[in-house]
């Protein structure tokens, strides 16, 4: 039997973004990685937007979850601890296993927009990152744990969201149904689109390569380069609220 560890998401009010007037601040607060204000721009303007209710996976598809697919659908097993999730995932492929899911349990199961993941990362509130509004290192995978490769799903409980998901830091970079697009009202300057980008579906939270910029509620990122693997992309389920 497939099993799903499904967090209930209460509708609600999601402050989307970050405001257009803060990008100097937030810019110089993460100055040392190197990231131009530019790529901070695309977060703005903030926004109050209506989430439904909806159900997220309190952790990202693991490698194991995945095996079974791939037996299943004639295709090449991942290899990785059985406990590790699953990365180097295209978002075809992701959603072909959206699909072949659904078809072992009966009802739709699919990627996150990307207003519902970040509602399940942010909660009600404007909190920076999933656990707060404050960086701590040592509660996700990212590239100042000094790891260099997954840790198992779950790995960090004391980050988790205000809603009890956890990973939506670091470990993977996770994909969205959301194809890449300016926020209404952006400000000037911000790509209409990001002709660089491998996919142009947005990527959230951050992987195990990545620093701490990634790990903020609030950042919108994507597939730069071809090899899915090196840059650590996996995905997470989502359903709708009645399932």
């Amino acid at each position: 039997m497939v099993r799903i560890d499904w967090v209930d998401i209460p509708a609600g009010t999601l402050l989307r973004g970050t405001p257009t007037e803060a990008l100097p601040t937030v810019h110089a607060r993460y100055a040392d990685t190197g990231v131009p204000e530019d790529w901070f721009a695309k977060e703005a303007p903030r926004s109050a937007i209506h989430v439904p209710a909806f159900r997220i996976a309190r952790t990202p598809v693991t490698v194991e979850q995945w095996t079974r697919f791939a037996e299943s659908t004639a295709r090449p097993a991942p290899g990785g601890p059985a406990n590790h999730p699953v990365f180097g995932i295209t978002w075809a492929e992701a959603s072909d296993y959206c699909a072949w899911l659904s078809s072992m349990v009966g009802v739709e199961v699919r990627l996150p927009t990307e207003d519902e993941w970040e509602r399940a990362a942010r909660g009600d509130d404007d909190r920076e990152f999933p656990w707060g509004d404050t960086y701590h290192p040592g509660l996700a995978n990212l590239v100042d744990l000094g790891l260099g490769e997954t840790t198992p799903v779950g790995s960090f409980p004391e980050g988790a969201s205000a809603f009890g998901v956890l990973d939506m830091a670091g470990n993977v970079d996770e994909w969205t149904s959301t194809l890449y697009a300016p926020y209404p009202g952006a400000p000037d300057g911000v790509s209409r689109v990001e002709t660089w980008a491998f996919d142009p579906h947005i990527t959230r939270g951050g992987a195990f390569r990545h620093d701490r910029d990634l790990a903020r509620c609030a950042r919108r990122h994507g597939a730069y380069e071809a090899d899915l693997r090196a840059i650590g992309v996996g995905f997470r389920l989502a359903t709708s609220s009645s399932h």
